[in-house]
């Protein structure tokens, strides 16, 4: 047996790889409704940096 415990280690390896890949994988349901929730927060993500933005522009015009 010229591979001694190299497979055995492999495994063990390859089951803690997929348990790591299993753990990740929370997003589920369905696909649709996930990407408009998620383009949904992007969206009010854009519209507060927007907002923020436009406040500054503005706090800048009256320090002129």
């Amino acid at each position: 047996m010229a591979r001694g415990n190299q497979r055995d280690l492999a495994r063990q390896k390859n089951l803690k790889k997929q348990q790591e890949a299993a753990k990740g994988s929370k997003k589920s349901g369905d696909p649709k409704k996930r990407m408009e929730n998620d383009a949904d927060i992007l969206r009010k993500k854009q519209a507060a940096a927007d907002a923020r933005k436009e406040a500054e522009r503005l706090a800048n015009l009256k320090k002129k």
